[in-house]
C-alpha cells in the first residue's frame, strides 16, 4: 500500500468539504465521474487508477435542496462498490454527518434500529472503514457495525472557541439539554474548565419524547453567568430553545449553544430568532443554508471541522494513533 498519501474523493454533493480537507492534507481531491440519466438513475466511478491503493471517500448524510439523505446515502453506498470492485486495497468511508444514527433503539412495539441497518449497507458496499463525527449516541454507533469505525468530537472546537470568549468571564454553567447528553456535557465541561483553568458549574434538564412531541421538565443543576448549552445536533430548535429559555429563567447572563450539526429544519427558524440565546455555533459537517441569512449572520459561528478530519485521515493512512485525537 501507498505511505506516502491517500487516494481522497469527495462526491459533489460535498465537495466544498471534501477541497478544505484535502488543502489541509496539502493534497487534490482525486477525479470522478457522477453521471445522472433520463430516469433518474445514476452512476458514480473513480476516474484514477485505485489498485492496492488506501482511498478515502468524503460524503455528509444530510438532505438539501437537490438531494434528499437517502439520495446521497445510495450514492456513497454505490460509489464505495466501484472503488472495491476496481481492487481498491482499502475503502474508508468519511461521513461527517452520518443520516438515521438517531435511531438507535426500540422505544415502540415494532421499531426500526435504522443505525444498525445503515451499517449493514455499509459493510455489504464493502467499506473497511468509516470515520464520522459526534453521533447521537455513541454505544449503539460502534455496536452497530462490524467494520473499523473512528468517532471524532467537535468539543475540540467548541473548547478552543468559549476558551477564547469566555476566558475573563467568572461564572460559567455547562448544560446538557436532556439527560441522555449529560456524559457529553461533562467531558466538554471538564475540557473547558482545563482550558480556563477553573471549574465550570454543570446543569441538565429533564426531557421526554414520544411520538416526536416534545415535553420538556425541569432544569436541574444552578444556572449562572454565561450558560452554554451542548447537544449533537440542532434540528427543530425546540430541544435547544427549551433549555436555553430555562438557564434564562434560572438567571443566565447569556446563552450560548455549542452542536456539532446544525440541521435547522422545521420551527428552527422561529425558536432560534428570539432573544433566548446570544450564540449558536455549530461545525460545517451540514452548511446552514436552511437558517435565515439575517439570523445567521448575527447568532451564527460555523467552526470549520475539515482540519480535524484531515488529520484522522493522515494518521489512518500511516497507521498512526487516533487516541490523541479523540481526546478532549
Amino acid at each position: 500500500m501507498d505511505q506516502d498519501a491517500p487516494v481522497l474523493f469527495a462526491l459533489q454533493a460535498s465537495r466544498p468539504f471534501g477541497e478544505n480537507v484535502a488543502r489541509h492534507l496539502g493534497i487534490a481531491l482525486s477525479a470522478h465521474e457522477e453521471r445522472e440519466f433520463e430516469d433518474g438513475e445514476h452512476k458514480s466511478r473513480p476516474l484514477i487508477n485505485v489498485r492496492n491503493q488506501d482511498v478515502f471517500v468524503i460524503q455528509s448524510l444530510y438532505a438539501d435542496t437537490k438531494e434528499s439523505v437517502n439520495d446521497k446515502l445510495l450514492r456513497l453506498l454505490f460509489f464505495i462498490g466501484a472503488l472495491k470492485d476496481a481492487s481498491a486495497a482499502r475503502v474508508t468511508a468519511v461521513v461527517p454527518y452520518l443520516a438515521y444514527a438517531r435511531k438507535d433503539a426500540k422505544t415502540q412495539t415494532r421499531d426500526p434500529v435504522t443505525t444498525g441497518y445503515v451499517a449493514r449497507l455499509f459493510e455489504a458496499a464493502g467499506a473497511d472503514r468509516v470515520v464520522t463525527m459526534d453521533v447521537h449516541n455513541l454505544v449503539a454507533f460502534q455496536n452497530a457495525f462490524r467494520c473499523r469505525t473512528d468517532h471524532l468530537e467537535a468539543a475540540k472546537l467548541f473548547v478552543a472557541h468559549f476558551a477564547s470568549l469566555l476566558k475573563g468571564e467568572p461564572q460559567i454553567t455547562v448544560v446538557s439539554p436532556d439527560i441522555g447528553g449529560v456524559k457529553r456535557a461533562e467531558r466538554f465541561r471538564q475540557a473547558l474548565g482545563r482550558a480556563l483553568n477553573r471549574e465550570p458549574k454543570m446543569a441538565f434538564m429533564e426531557k421526554a419524547r414520544a411520538k416526536g412531541v416534545l415535553r420538556a421538565g425541569r432544569l436541574i443543576g444552578e444556572v449562572a453567568g454565561h450558560a452554554i448549552v451542548v447537544d449533537d445536533l440542532i434540528s427543530t430548535g425546540g430541544t435547544l430553545w427549551h433549555a436555553a429559555a430555562a438557564c434564562r429563567k434560572s438567571g443566565a447572563e447569556k446563552v450560548y449553544a455549542a452542536a456539532a450539526h446544525g440541521i435547522f429544519v422545521g420551527n428552527a427558524n422561529r425558536l432560534l430568532s428570539g432573544t433566548e440565546l446570544d450564540e449558536i455555533v455549530v461545525t460545517d459537517t451540514v452548511p446552514p443554508f436552511r437558517l435565515d441569512p439575517e439570523l445567521a449572520r448575527h447568532k451564527l459561528t460555523v467552526l470549520s471541522a475539515a482540519p480535524l478530519f484531515a488529520e484522522a485521515i493522515r494518521r489512518i493512512h500511516t497507521g498512526g494513533s487516533l487516541v490523541e485525537l479523540m481526546e478532549i
